[in-house]
């Protein structure tokens, strides 16, 4: 896996009130974490400790995450649940007309 896949992670940048500050994380690389004044800053500062962390784990032949952009999805979900609540899904889905899958679709986006 290329160096330069650093480009194609997942970045997240988010106001921190207990810290007074932006923090940036990588989704790929969770125990990374930066914190800055400005979401730019932050930003661009996870991209580069993100980098060097693959550029570092690169030399000592590690595993190397794959971008969550670059990963297939089947579109699949299995989720255990108790059977009062498959059978709760089931009532209102039937009363909104619709199949469980729908029901549950609409409920999660």
């Amino acid at each position: 896996m290329s160096i330069e896949n650093y480009k194609k992670y997942t970045y997240r940048v988010m106001w921190s009130e207990e810290d007074q500050c932006y923090i940036g994380i990588c989704m790929e690389l969770p125990s990374l974490s930066v914190c800055e004044d400005t979401p730019e800053q932050a930003l661009k500062e996870i991209e580069f400790v993100a980098s060097e962390t693959l550029k570092w784990l690169a030399e000592e032949k590690r595993n190397i995450p794959e971008p969550l952009s670059l990963k297939r999805y089947s579109g699949k979900l299995t989720v255990r649940i108790p059977e009062e609540i498959h059978r709760e899904i089931a009532l209102r889905s039937a009363e909104e007309g619709v199949s469980i899958n729908k029901y549950i679709l609409s409920k999660i986006i």
